[in-house]
């Protein structure tokens, strides 16, 4: 799962960048997706779209590895690997494991946001940026938006596990692919990817904004204050800001995510989801 998901993100970055510039930023947010990528590049470098690429990787290999590798265990606990389960207890099943690997890669998480966000052409050090966190905040620092990430996963992993497990019940089933099929694969993580976006979007930007305050003044108290200040200060539409790049950035990964994962999985001997 782990390795799905590095060599994923190595090439989906840029997007991730574009997306978070968009959702900190309403200048951003009105040049849109285009706009954003020729201004980054232009003023800060081609590479700037690779900013905090490293601490992805990081955030990539703890969380997205447990999230996807804890999905198939955990649907065993919640008796949702029966024929015929139910699809609320394969969201339930998809939300626990994406709320442990929350945990685990929040810190990474703090670090790639504000690493993404930094502007000018000096490329941040990912050590210099935890030492500046460290600095001015402690180890709290870390954990920033720490609330807004584990909703966001769970609805996350919940929608994307839960759809695609589900897709491919409908694929195989219209279709007469097997499960292990590479087009089975792809046509329902595809799914999959649409549906996260519509239902991750809000809590995709509460956690960019609480992740991306600065040091030294606190703008929002917690998740609820943040998204009550987002929806009364510049409208409930502002929650899927960034809609198209957070789309742009979902569906290849999920589908190249998912796809490797389960190649992986077949490789190494072990079924299909």
């Amino acid at each position: 799962a782990g390795t799905a998901a590095v060599i994923t993100v190595s090439f989906i970055h840029p997007i991730d960048v574009v997306k978070t510039r968009i959702q900190i930023s309403s200048e951003y947010g009105a040049l849109g997706m285009s706009g954003t990528v020729k201004k980054v590049v232009s003023d800060e470098g081609f590479f700037a779209l690779w900013k905090g690429v490293n601490a992805a990787w990081l955030r990539e290999a703890s969380y997205t590895s447990l999230r996807l590798g804890l999905y198939e265990p955990v649907k065993v606990l919640f008796g949702a690997n029966e024929k015929g389960a139910p699809f609320y207890k394969k969201f339930l099943a998809g939300s626990a494991a994406g709320a442990i690997g929350s945990l685990a890669g929040n810190p990474f998480d703090v670090l790639k946001t504000q690493m993404m966000a930094s502007s000018g052409k000096e490329v941040p050090s990912m050590g210099a940026t935890a030492k500046e966190i460290f600095a001015k905040q402690g180890i709290s620092g870390f954990y920033r938006g720490i609330e807004a990430n584990i909703a966001r996963a769970m609805v996350l992993n919940g929608t994307k596990m839960a759809c695609y497990d589900q897709a491919k019940g409908y694929v195989v089933e219209l279709t007469g692919w097997s499960k292990t099929s590479l087009m089975t694969q792809f046509f329902s993580a595809v799914t999959a990817g649409f549906f996260m976006t519509c239902t991750v979007s809000p809590f995709d930007m509460i956690r960019t904004r609480l992740m991306n305050q600065p040091g030294d003044k606190k703008i929002y108290n917690n998740a609820l204050d943040c998204a009550w200040k987002i929806a009364t200060q510049e409208g409930p539409a502002t929650f899927w800001r960034g809609f198209i790049p957070i789309w742009s950035r979902f569906a290849p990964t999920t589908t190249l995510q998912l796809v490797i994962f389960e190649q992986l999985r077949s490789v190494m001997g072990m079924k299909a989801i």
